[in-house]
């Protein structure tokens, strides 16, 4: 039957579903729409629509390779209480899983894949309404290798950092992970100087030289000191310069030299970083729980 825009939007202020899914459920039950709310409960659609503007800033990350193919994705919960719940942490490496399988272009095509006979974003509709919290399907990448290469997987506080690295020419998987680890801990942003900007050394160099001119530096040797500082500069925020978190006598990539192999990229993800977090001290979450 033609269902109209009114009873569309009448739905949709019931419910909070958005106007795809309110159409599609007035459909199914003929515009009843009554039984059309009932439908999107069951979907778990309308619950979910009710949280889609609460704040999910926790959750996990996890990182999983298969034969030559990696991921790392991220989801997060409202709360740690969630990120630590046995389900969700299955839900996340499913997701994993079916990515590897899949390799969806981005986060739009992983949604609109088909999961165990669902797509992926109603798969996510269903979990929202049964573990009670908003959740989101935030990031993932997918990283690909040879057999002549290596995955390095680390997992820090059981998914709150994690990292997958791309070693070249080595099948030492322990090493591989030894400089995932390193990368959480240090959290460089470049593999080597090879990649950062122009524009960034530029900026870089002129805040040094201003830095070194208020400190009263003679202008004749101030831009020696400030290549000197940008060296270091270079060292903390390029992963290969710097010296390695469990032999300080040397760097990164000396470290993967010696094991034949040289680090091709690393992808790290922290969960939650760049999000607004909720301001809530630990006593207001436990009640938060409580009274869901």
């Amino acid at each position: 039957m033609a269902i109209s825009a009114k009873l569309v939007k009448e739905l949709r202020e019931k419910t909070g579903a958005g106007m795809m899914d309110c159409k599609k459920a007035l459909q199914e039950t003929d515009g009843d729409i009554d039984k059309a709310a009932d439908y999107l409960r069951e979907k778990g659609i309308s619950k979910a629509a009710k949280k889609a503007d609460r704040i999910a800033a926790e959750g996990i990350v996890h990182v999983a390779s298969k034969g030559n193919d990696g991921v790392i994705v991220e989801i997060n919960s409202e709360t740690d209480f969630v990120a630590r719940n046995e389900e969700f942490q299955k839900l996340v490496k499913d997701i994993a899983e079916h990515i590897l399988e899949t390799k969806p272009a981005d986060i739009e095509a992983l949604n609109a894949s088909e999961m165990n006979g669902k797509k992926v974003e109603d798969v996510m509709n269903e979990a929202v309404a049964k573990i009670g919290e908003k959740l989101t399907l935030r990031r993932f990448a997918l990283a690909e290798k040879t057999d002549n290469d290596s995955f390095g997987e680390y997992l820090h506080m059981g998914g709150r950092i994690g990292v997958l690295t791309l070693v070249e020419g080595s099948t030492d998987d322990a090493a591989a992970k030894d400089v995932a680890m390193h990368a959480a801990a240090l959290n460089p942003k470049y593999v080597s100087k090879d990649e950062v900007s122009q524009d960034e050394l530029e900026h870089e160099r002129e805040v040094l030289k201003q830095q070194a001119l208020n400190e009263g530096k003679p202008e004749k040797i101030v831009d020696k000191m400030v290549e000197g500082r940008m060296r270091k500069y270079l060292e903390e925020i390029c992963i290969v310069d710097q010296p390695f978190v469990k032999d300080s006598d040397q760097t990164v990539e000396q470290f993967l030299k010696s094991k034949g192999g040289t680090l091709k990229t690393f992808i790290r993800f922290e969960v939650g970083e760049g999000l607004e977090k909720r301001q809530e001290n630990f006593a207001d979450e436990v009640m938060g729980q409580v009274n869901k």
